[in-house]
């Protein structure tokens, strides 16, 4: 059954809405392991879309999101602003702020936003702000407006999300390696998974990150990914081979920065829509030992998110 978009909103055609009823994961995961990476839509009567937004979709509000969480064994969330709600963070604040502590937030915000403003998004829990590069989704934010931005969240220690796609990467590189704060890279920057490992653009990638200690990646969104499969459906436990050498590469030769998440409430997805518990399951093929699984769901994201309790 379709699930619904609130208010007065009309879902964009062809939307797929998340997975109903997702499966228990067959990997166990870590005791206090995070999804590092989520969203909140709405609910949009509550939490209106943003004017600018390029897609409407249907809500998926913290309620359902902690009901997965606890669903698939995770102990915490990294809820991160959804572009369709622009710069107004109301929901994923709101998110943060009934957690319980159980949730930290990465914002979108503008050059106009005030100090008051960014310390009570402190307080909230939000942890970092994202830029994002993929033009399909966003309009086009001048990098001086940026840096401004980056330069002033490094005074509250948090840190800048980047979302960008492999074939932008070398035109990006200066201003990324400008950065004056830890970045984290989202869903190793979009490769073409239909390329060669050793081709030159993964490598870029993988010499962005060995040449820059402060740069991490987030090594979740197979289903985004994949050209292959198979697919998170119908049982499958060894979903996204095409993605596998890719993801496991960076895990493997940068244990203590790396993330993971679930990308729920999977935005955007044009093809199918993975069944979360299976994704999940992804998770071995790509950390195949108890301690790179430890680092990347456990140790890494606390230190990022929860320092006052990982030191």
């Amino acid at each position: 059954m379709s699930k619904p978009t609130s208010g007065d909103f009309t879902k964009t055609a062809g939307w797929l809405d998340w997975y109903t009823g997702p499966t228990k994961p067959s990997f166990k995961l870590p005791a206090g392991a995070v999804d590092a990476h989520c969203h909140v839509f709405g609910p949009g009567a509550e939490f209106p879309y943003a004017p600018e937004r390029k897609y409407t979709p249907c809500d998926a509000s913290k309620h359902e999101l902690y009901a997965l969480r606890d669903h698939l064994g995770f102990a915490r969330n990294v809820v991160v602003q959804a572009t369709c709600h622009g710069a107004d963070n109301r929901a994923m604040v709101d998110a943060c702020l009934s957690s319980g502590g159980k949730a930290r937030g990465v914002a979108t915000v503008k050059r106009s936003v005030t100090d008051e403003e960014l310390q009570a998004l402190h307080a909230a829990g939000v942890r970092g702000v994202r830029f994002n590069f993929v033009k399909r989704l966003v309009d086009f934010t001048p990098k001086d407006e940026l840096m401004e931005i980056a330069g002033r969240i490094a005074k509250l220690g948090w840190h800048v999300v980047i979302y960008f796609e492999a074939v932008d990467l070398p035109e990006l590189w200066d201003f990324f390696t400008s950065l004056p704060t830890t970045v984290v890279v989202d869903h190793m920057g979009r490769p073409d998974v239909s390329k060669p490992i050793d081709g030159p653009e993964f490598q870029l990638f993988l010499k962005f990150m060995r040449e820059h200690p402060n740069v991490w990646s987030k090594v979740s969104c197979p289903e985004r990914l994949s050209v292959t499969g198979p697919k998170a459906l119908n049982g499958e436990q060894a979903a996204y081979q095409d993605v596998v050498p890719f993801a496991r590469k960076v895990v493997e030769e940068f244990p203590d920065r790396v993330l993971w998440g679930t990308d729920w409430p999977h935005p955007n997805l044009k093809d199918h829509m993975p069944d979360d518990g299976l994704l999940v399951d992804f998770i071995p093929q790509i950390a195949p030992t108890a301690e790179l699984q430890h680092k990347l769901l456990v140790d890494n994201p606390m230190r990022l998110y929860w320092p006052e309790e990982s030191a």
